[in-house]
């Protein structure tokens, strides 16, 4: 299997696991110098509606992850915005 593909199956299995969603999908990957960038498009429930306990509603989001040259994570945050 090539780097590329476990890296993206890495970033899918790391935001299943740590992010409450539905679907994860790699949007965009590069690599810099030794280490992986990674921007995922995630759905999510909408916290405000589930606070309301309105009906359910998936939320896109997008999160930004950086892995090291190992393969592991070593940062990941919820973006505020994306333009591609």
């Amino acid at each position: 299997m090539s780097k590329i593909i476990e890296v993206k199956t890495n970033v899918i299995q790391f935001l299943k696991e740590n992010v409450n969603c539905h679907e994860v999908t790699v949007i965009k990957l590069d690599k810099v110098d030794e280490n992986w960038e990674a921007i995922a498009e995630v759905y999510e429930d909408d916290s405000f509606l589930k606070s309301m306990n309105l009906p359910p509603k998936l939320k896109r989001v997008f999160y930004s992850v950086k892995i090291d040259g190992s393969n592991e994570v070593v940062a990941f945050e919820k973006m505020t915005e994306y333009s591609q």
